[in-house]
């Protein structure tokens, strides 16, 4: 079982132990900041464990992030989910600056930065789903095998294979997120952010779904499966703009 981990350097004076208190956030100097902190914390554990309960990773694998003013709180790493607790707060700065707790952050904190310093994400969710990540292994682009492809701007992309936590794998996410809210990290994943962590999260579990189904169509011998066109997609696109409205 994972050990939880804490980082030595940084973060804490001299002779103090454990994470900081919820209600001394770093880097603000305002009560409401330390509340919206704390709640923000509670909804990514919830949405942390989540994902296990949901079978879209495995003990600690997959990661969680979501941005509250320019403070990035992130799933620490090594620590199972169910453990953590309102005291193990772990944030860091939009340059990677560790400004909450004491927790080292998740290994893939290069490439949640990434996507939050190039798109208007508040909450990113990474996983590593298994219908995702065995379709990352055979194509380059999901095939368009259901019209929901246009809930995440259109074709998802899959991100060129780079060892995780890099920065060259930061790099790579960034072009298969243009103009999209979700992509596929080959032979690793899944990548979905969100205006919240509950968007982030549905498109996660959308893009799971849509790969279980090509698998399941694309597996039936003999036969190939009927795809929409991107025009196709973009039409559905628009009708799904007006989704839930009066």
């Amino acid at each position: 079982m994972a050990e939880q981990r804490r980082d030595t350097g940084g973060g804490r004076g001299a002779g103090e132990t454990g994470a900081p208190r919820a209600d001394e956030p770093r880097g603000t100097d305002e009560p409401r900041a330390g509340e919206a902190l704390r709640r923000a914390w509670g909804d990514l554990v919830a949405t942390a464990r989540r994902t296990v309960a949901d079978g879209l990773v495995v003990g600690t694998s997959g990661n969680v992030s979501v941005r509250v003013g320019d403070t990035v709180l992130v799933t620490p790493s090594g620590v199972p989910y169910d453990r953590l607790t309102p005291e193990d707060l772990c944030g860091v700065s939009l340059d990677g600056r560790r400004v909450l707790g004491s927790l080292v952050p998740t290994s893939e904190l290069p490439m949640h930065l990434a996507v939050y310093r190039s798109t208007g994400a508040r909450a990113v969710v990474h996983t590593h789903a298994v219908h995702a990540t065995a379709v990352s292994t055979l194509v380059t682009e999901l095939p368009l095998v259901h019209y929901m492809a246009a809930a995440l701007g259109g074709p998802v992309r899959v991100a060129p294979y780079a060892t995780y936590g890099t920065e060259e794998l930061a790099e790579n996410v960034l072009p298969a997120l243009r103009d999209r809210t979700a992509c596929l990290l080959q032979n690793h994943g899944t990548l979905a952010h969100g205006a919240t962590l509950d968007q982030a999260y549905d498109r996660t579990a959308q893009l799971e779904w849509m790969c279980r189904v090509w698998l399941t169509a694309s597996s039936v011998p003999g036969r190939t499966p009927t795809l929409l066109t991107e025009e196709q997609v973009a039409e559905a696109g628009e009708r799904l703009k007006g989704y839930g409205r009066p």
